[in-house]
């Protein structure tokens, strides 16, 4: 699976840590933020700008609380994010939102948690049906 990552200058510490562990993992990581971003606006626009690209493809933006990233992320067209903090929201988020991203707070959440979290979410597959009645409703709003 890839995986499309990011962070601000709050969130690189972890966001480095944690495409450690992901790669150890087995997953490709596509990292969108090299070099430190002054904001989570241009690190998170530049996650879900790929993930437009690549539907398939599952993205996670850290920033010092996970708000602001959530703010960015679904404002854009088409985006379905959530901000978590537990492992069960992480997973539920993608198996009833059809979730393409969470955002994560590098404050918030500490290294094993953000591992859990990513794991849970990565770990889960939409499972449509009833649930696909608000993801079209999410999809249709502009």
């Amino acid at each position: 699976m890839r995986v499309v990552i990011g962070a601000d200058n709050e969130g690189m510490e972890l966001k480095e840590w944690l495409k450690g562990k992901l790669l150890q993992k087995g997953f490709t990581v596509e990292d969108k933020s090299i070099q430190p971003s002054e904001n989570f606006i241009a690190s998170t626009l530049a996650i879900t700008k790929e993930l437009k690209k690549h539907p398939e493809s599952l993205g996670i933006a850290i920033d010092k609380y996970g708000a602001g990233s959530f703010i960015v992320a679904t404002k854009v067209k088409g985006m379905i994010a959530a901000t978590v903090s537990d492992e069960r929201s992480a997973y539920m988020t993608r198996e009833h939102n059809n979730s393409q991203m969470i955002t994560l707070g590098s404050a918030i959440v500490g290294k094993e948690l953000a591992l859990n979290i990513t794991t849970a979410f990565l770990g889960a597959t939409y499972s449509g049906g009833r649930h696909q009645i608000r993801v079209d409703m999410l999809n249709k709003m502009g």
